[in-house]
């Protein structure tokens, strides 16, 4: 609950910093009451706590996930001083935005409550339509910001209408008393419906097959670095929080019927092996970037829905993969702001010889495309390591292979990209050494570096 006022605090000192003209201050002062919450998140680790009539609960897993959102934040916050260096009007107000949607965030992953978890989604979500429409003179930005408001719209009028059937069921708002009464002898029909409901409608904010439609467009036409946060920060909000709304509200529990338990056993695997399938085809054939990333953001989202297969004893991996794969999405992210900035578009042939131009930069680009291929030493690898073994001992080796087989053609458009940064002659000229995405691109891609030398330090976490 500190971690959360203390945000919103540091949100509104953003505004306040434009008022006052303090704009130079705005992004080292964020990044300082980033890491300012980011210790006090921490210092409230293995604490099980409650707060207003049980809206919002702190728990091992509400911790380290906000730890990541923070961490991950900061790392956007400060690829904002040179996207928005044109804007300077501009700035505090959309590093106040990213503040409010963490806000959202961790109060989604914090939820005590259905009325909470909602309001969560809502902040993050209106965030994210304001960021996605953010370059008002650009045809594609207003589409993409209108596509995603009013698909949006539709997926949270339908966790809405799930939340009101649940409390039909149960006569409450609360997890706890939910949970409780989930395990009971007879269920009223409306508890799974509404569960189903708002599945489908987190499946949506995850992009997963088939409810993935909205999010290629979306990536392409939304500023770069809203992609960015889109394709990371985003995503594992909402990955994480589908995750602890089945198993705090005993999803797999209340389907004390095998034959509704293996109904969802199936569900889940065939969304997951859809996901991965549809995503990486579809990136084979992008010649765009923020696109190809996008169908690898599906094709992600796969993987991760695995974990809802033994959602007892997965949360340690959930955080490892979520964490390796948005670290290594900072890192690429990093390298395209640089490369395509001032450009028309985010095409392949934006890269060609980047590799000689700027080997550095080529270098960190390559390890975060390997790292989401699963190559070793990357955390990328071990994430998807621990996942299979995990699902294997879950029975599922179907869906391990099939996820092995993904992992082989994933390779195959990363590095489309490879190849040309290294065996295409440069095109451009590239001037400048922008200190901060220098910086974000190196600290990210070391901590994926550390995360597959050091697993434990994460998996442990939350054992």
């Amino acid at each position: 609950m500190n971690t959360l006022i203390a945000i919103t605090g540091l949100g509104i000192f953003c505004l306040l910093f434009e008022i006052l003209n303090f704009r130079k201050a705005i992004v080292p002062f964020t990044v300082l009451g980033l890491l300012g919450v980011l210790a006090l998140n921490f210092s409230e680790f293995g604490a099980a706590e409650s707060y207003y009539n049980n809206m919002i609960t702190v728990s091992k897993f509400s911790t380290a996930f906000s730890s990541l959102f923070i961490i991950l934040t900061i790392f956007l916050v400060t690829l904002s001083h040179n996207f928005y260096e044109n804007h300077p009007t501009k700035i505090s107000d959309f590093i106040a935005i990213k503040i409010f949607l963490l806000a959202g965030g961790v109060a989604m992953v914090s939820f005590g409550n259905l009325a909470m978890f909602f309001l969560g989604i809502e902040i993050l979500s209106i965030a994210l339509y304001v960021l996605a429409a953010s370059e008002r003179l650009n045809l594609k930005s207003n589409e993409a910001g209108m596509k995603y408001f009013l698909m949006g719209s539709f997926a949270s009028g339908i966790i809405l209408f799930g939340i009101c059937l649940i409390y039909g069921a149960m006569g409450s708002f609360d997890v706890a008393e939910i949970s409780e009464r989930s395990l009971s002898a007879e269920l009223p029909i409306w508890f799974p419906i509404g569960m189903i409901l708002m599945v489908i409608g987190m499946l949506f904010k995850v992009a997963a097959v088939p409810f993935h439609f909205w999010a290629p467009d979306v990536y392409e036409g939304s500023p770069a670095l809203t992609t960015a946060l889109m394709s990371t920060l985003a995503k594992v909000i909402a990955i994480a929080t589908l995750y602890k709304l089945i198993a705090e509200l005993n999803l797999i529990s209340s389907l004390d019927n095998q034959d509704l338990l293996h109904t969802f056993e199936i569900i889940v695997v065939t969304i997951s092996i859809a996901s991965m399938t549809v995503g990486n085809i579809m990136a084979l054939r992008q010649v765009n970037v923020k696109r190809m990333l996008a169908f690898s953001g599906i094709s992600h989202a796969g993987f991760m829905l695995m974990t809802l297969l033994t959602v007892s004893t997965s949360a340690g991996v959930l955080l490892y993969y979520a964490s390796a794969y948005a670290l290594a999405g900072i890192a690429s992210f990093s390298v395209i702001l640089y490369v395509c900035k001032n450009q028309e578009n985010e095409d392949i042939t934006n890269f060609h010889g980047l590799g000689k131009t700027n080997p550095l930069l080529a270098a960190i680009l390559t390890g975060s495309l390997l790292s989401m291929a699963g190559i070793p030493i990357f955390s990328g690898f071990f994430a998807k390591l621990f996942l299979f073994n995990q699902t294997i001992q879950a029975g599922h080796i179907a869906l391990v292979i099939v996820a092995v087989i993904n992992s082989i053609i994933s390779v195959g458009y990363y590095f489309k990209l490879i190849l040309a940064m290294y065996s295409k002659e440069p095109n451009q000229e590239r001037t400048g050494k922008p200190f901060l995405i220098y910086a974000t691109a190196i600290v990210s891609i070391a901590l994926n570096i550390i995360l597959g030398l050091f697993p434990s330090l994460v998996l442990d976490l939350l054992n």
